[in-house]
């Protein structure tokens, strides 16, 4: 140990410290300044910048040994305060630059950084820097973090009035449709929106600290566990296993569909009997540190019967495949499809008819934040779980009978949370840190490293997604036929709901009037299949969209023409034979044409003998909601102060529940002339907001923007007077009229038959347009991704920040899943560079949306949704323009270089699924790797 004195926010601080202590734990937990995050732990994202000495410094690796007396350390509390922001905060609240808020303290230090180097940067400047610094967002896309970046240097220059960074009302006060900031933003930008671990360093004196045993095999019979050892270790009060587990030990998967052939309580809270996958859970440690709990997982010895394992859906269906859960076959689930007459003979008959097989992988969600939570038992003896939850009552039901405690008696709280893209619709450590706490009767923390994120959370769920299209000789589509096979892990959870999105969105968008199709789900060990964004959208749309591509080169016929030739119009149905609410997209192609257009003659005259230029659209849909009837309430509650406070659960991963909230309940309350800042906000407790339902499928914005509404109306009708003005709160209590209401709303919607395909899921649908520019290097097969552009119609705009920071996300994501994300080789996988994780310069700074929009008769407002369009199909522009660009057809993803110079040295100009799983690109083992380029290169010569 040694004193050092250092300068810290401007301030002298004396502190003792181990030489060998990270800065982040010393900045953190010694001099509690929270604000610097840490999300990778291995200096890759960006979180934990701070400045030493003037230096940009990633302090999760930087050792206090390198730190040196009286050295200079700038957090991002010493930059700017909620009561003095910087011109840098104020910039990026603007700009819209923040969603979730993990990744913006790491920003505000970093452009601050910059701009004490460099005070007239570029907007490449900006960029290079933020690639240089590994500094790390997966919510808005890098485009507004530049312009953020540029409009502060200019304030800082003198070149612009900083008044100019400020929010201006519109003179009408309204709230809809504008760019009002989050409420959380000023937090966010300051360092002070509190995530999991922060919370950490302020749970009560004698909290356990967990680590968890986990299985290095992806499927194995578990003949014993060990804990002696570990027991007598320093520190260790618990070593819980599954004996302590008072319940069935199961998370149920709420299975709902009656031709399924499992029963949903296949996953254990604590593996008792069998391993189905790398990195399940069969101990939890519970020590007074973290390094205690970590040391004492380490001597937990296990005795596993390895079991063959089935890495992917195409072993898992093998005719010499065991059950991976006894009783149940590996294909438990299969959806049909049934529109119109009998496709075969339309086939044949048919002037053009072209097929294909085509698969996307295992895309991992890769929020900045790790998985984080904590339990407690309360006063009245609840058991109190705060978690990333996006689905608090759902998971209640899902764990509670496994933990063997009544629902009423276990409360889940949403943590602010950096980000989840979907995975914390499934449970993850909920019941985890339940069970440690229902055990020691203490509070318990657990925290996954970033590898335990990776491969002991839910991933995207790979397709193998065979399609055959027909139509006449005009290029009029005819008939489809499809077959898709969903890898969908090793547990249940939703794995039905999510076959049926093949049936619901390949091939959507376009008036096809007979269709078949058959969709099956499958188990395997490879990590579980758990919601990410746009749900079963992206899979299905690769398939459909890329043949579509692949019909009009057959046809010699422009992909733009085809589209728009078939598009939904008035008298077409869906592939569920639901009526569109409205037909958007003739509207949306003629928006697009002159930027398809201008595009396609850049791309000419801007191509070279090595580096060619190419343009590829693609269309995509996606329902708001839960399938059939979707739920929702809130309530709205007059204070004593005149203000109202309303409540809901509508989880908060990023997408701005916040300002949903507030914009609906202002928008309905407006007969009260209320500021914005006299609407209180009660977000995400179950012990005290409303089961406003999971926060996915784009939902929220329609179902629960409704019950804020109703609930909001209910009010108003009770605090009305005869004359036409509104009581005051203690008018209401003196007539006995209740001050607080609960509004509740339901889609009008019908779930899809499991035979035909046939309902009415959605009441609102998204509908878009994407058209990518892209430049492929002919010499290494490497894919840039020069523009974006999306054409969206998502009712009407809530707000204009939020939708706009969504979108520009989404195409961000859509970029990375066309290019470099997967997590199908664990151990290459488990960190944010080899799983692929899209920096600054990865994704352009040209992302341009167009509105064309129609308001939705069911949503509140006219609103419809909008954070699953954006990654329903852009990656699928990309593969299409790469296509166009020099003329390959990448039929599995990521586009790897390798795959893209491959198939150029191939005579059937392809890279297709056949020779994806010849070379080792889908996984068969736990330790497998990745093929080398040269060797896939060579494979394909002359091919």
């Amino acid at each position: 140990m040694v004193k050092k004195m250092l300068k810290v926010n401007g301030v002298e601080r004396h502190v003792i410290v181990d030489q060998d202590a990270l800065l982040s734990d010393v900045i953190r937990k010694q001099f509690q300044l929270t604000g610097t995050k840490v999300g990778c732990g291995t200096g890759t994202c960006g979180a934990c910048n701070v400045i030493v000495n003037g230096k940009l410094v990633r302090s999760c690796v930087t050792r206090m040994k390198r730190i040196d007396n009286w050295s200079e350390i700038t957090t991002v509390e010493g930059i700017g305060t909620p009561q003095n922001l910087h011109p840098i905060q104020k910039a990026i609240i603007k700009h819209g630059a923040l969603q979730c808020g993990f990744c913006t303290p790491g920003f505000v230090v970093s452009i601050k950084a910059l701009l004490d180097t460099n005070l007239n940067p570029t907007r490449q400047d900006v960029r290079d820097w933020f690639t240089k610094y590994k500094n790390a967002c997966r919510c808005v896309g890098y485009m507004s973090l530049v312009d953020a970046a540029m409009d502060a240097a200019k304030v800082l220059r003198g070149d612009m009035d900083e008044a100019l960074l400020d929010y201006k009302a519109p003179t009408d006060g309204s709230l809809y449709g504008t760019r009002y900031p989050r409420p959380t933003s000023v937090a966010k930008v300051c360092g002070l929106w509190d995530f999991g671990a922060d919370k950490r360093e302020q749970l009560p004196e004698g909290t356990l600290f967990c680590s968890l045993v986990y299985a290095d095999v992806a499927h194995a019979n578990i003949n014993g566990v060990d804990t002696s050892a570990a027991e007598k270790m320093p520190g260790v009060v618990k070593i819980v296993t599954a004996k302590d587990i008072k319940g069935k030990n199961r998370i149920t998967g709420l299975i709902t569909f009656p031709t399924n052939k499992g029963d949903g309580w296949e996953r254990p809270i604590l593996c008792d009997k069998k391993v189905f996958q790398y990195g399940d859970a069969i101990a939890i440690v519970c020590a007074r540190t973290q390094a205690q709990a970590d040391a004492a997982a380490k001597a937990v010895k296990l005795d596993l019967e390895v079991l063959p394992h089935y890495m992917n859906a195409m072993a898992a269906i093998a005719e010499d495949a065991i059950e991976i859960h006894p009783g149940t076959p590996n294909l438990y689930f299969t959806q049909g499809l049934k529109k119109g007459e009998e496709t075969a003979p339309i086939m044949e008959k048919a002037a053009h008819v072209v097929e294909g097989e085509y698969y996307l992988g295992r895309q991992p969600q890769m929020p900045l934040e790790s998985d984080i939570g904590f339990a407690y038992i309360n006063e009245e003896g609840k058991v109190c779980v705060h978690s990333k939850s996006i689905a608090l009552q759902l998971h209640i039901a899902m764990i509670a009978p496994g933990l063997g405690v009544d629902p009423e008696n276990l409360v889940i709280v949403q943590n602010p949370c950096g980000s989840s893209f979907g995975y914390k619709f499934c449970p993850s450590n909920e019941a985890l840190v339940a069970a440690a706490t229902m055990a020691t009767g203490v509070p318990c923390y657990l925290e996954y490293s970033w590898a335990q994120l990776q491969f002991y959370t839910g991933k995207r769920s790979p397709f193998w997604f065979k399609a055959k299209l027909a139509a006449d000789a005009n290029g009029k589509f005819l008939a489809t036929e499809t077959e898709w096979y969903v890898d969908h892990g090793p547990y249940s959870e939703f794995g039905d709901l999510l076959t049926s999105r093949g049936m619901q969105y390949a091939f959507s968008g376009y008036d096809i009037p007979n269709m078949r199709g058959q969709g099956h789900t499958v188990a395997t060990n490879h990590c579980w299949g758990a919601p990410f964004r746009a749900y079963g959208s992206p899979q299905s749309f690769f398939a459909s969209e890329s043949l579509i591509d692949e019909l009009a080169k057959k046809m010699g016929k422009d992909p733009f023409e085809l589209r728009e030739l078939n598009c939904y119009r008035e008298g077409a149905t869906t592939p569920t034979q639901q009526t569109p609410e409205v037909f958007v997209f003739p509207k949306q192609f003629e928006a697009l044409r002159p930027k398809y257009e201008r595009a396609r003659q850049l791309a000419e005259l801007n191509s070279t003998e090595t580096k060619k230029r190419g343009v590829g659209v693609s269309l995509g849909i996606y329902g708001c909601g839960l399938d059939g009837p979707d739920t929702s309430e809130a309530w709205a509650e007059l204070l004593p102060n005149g203000e109202v406070m309303i409540g809901n659960s509508w989880q908060d991963h990023g997408q701005g529940s916040d300002i949903g909230t507030l914009t609906f309940a202002h928008e309905s309350l407006k007969p009260l002339g209320l500021r914005p800042e006299q609407i209180n906000l009660c977000l995400n407790d179950s012990a005290l907001t409303p089961n406003s339902g999971p926060s996915g499928g784009s939902r929220h914005n329609v179902v629960t923007g409704n019950a804020i509404r109703v609930a909001c109306e209910m009010l108003l009708e009770a605090m009305k007077k005869a004359d036409g003005t509104y009581r005051t709160y203690d008018e209401m209590k003196a007539e006995g009229i209740e001050t607080k209401h609960l509004g509740r709303w339901t889609t009008p919607c019908t779930e899809c038959d499991v035979e035909t395909g046939k309902g009415e899921p959605f009441c609102i649908y998204m509908y878009g347009l994407f058209l990518a520019e892209v430049e492929v290097d002919i010499t290494t097969g490497k894919t840039t991704v020069l523009k974006m552009t999306h054409v969206a119609d998502v009712g009407t705009i809530t707000n204009q920040l939020a939708v706009d920071g969504q979108i520009y996300g989404g195409l961000a994501q859509g970029i990375g899943l066309a290019l470099t994300e997967d997590f199908e080789h664990i151990k290459k996988h488990s960190n944010m560079i080899g799983a692929g994780f899209p920096f600054c310069n990865d994704i352009p700074d040209d992302l341009e949306i167009i509105y064309v929009c129609e308001p939705r008769k069911h949503g509140a407002f006219g609103a419809g949704g909008v954070g699953e369009l954006p990654l329903t199909a852009p990656h699928c522009a990309v593969i299409n323009a790469i296509d166009d660009a020099c003329g390959v057809r990448i039929r599995h993803l990521p586009a790897y270089p390798e795959k893209v110079l491959a198939a150029l040295g191939s005579k059937k100009k392809a890279f297709d699924v056949a020779d994806a799983i010849a070379l080792g690109y889908t996984s068969d083992a736990v330790d497998s790797e990745l093929p080398k380029p040269a060797d896939v290169i060579k494979a394909l010569a002359g091919k």
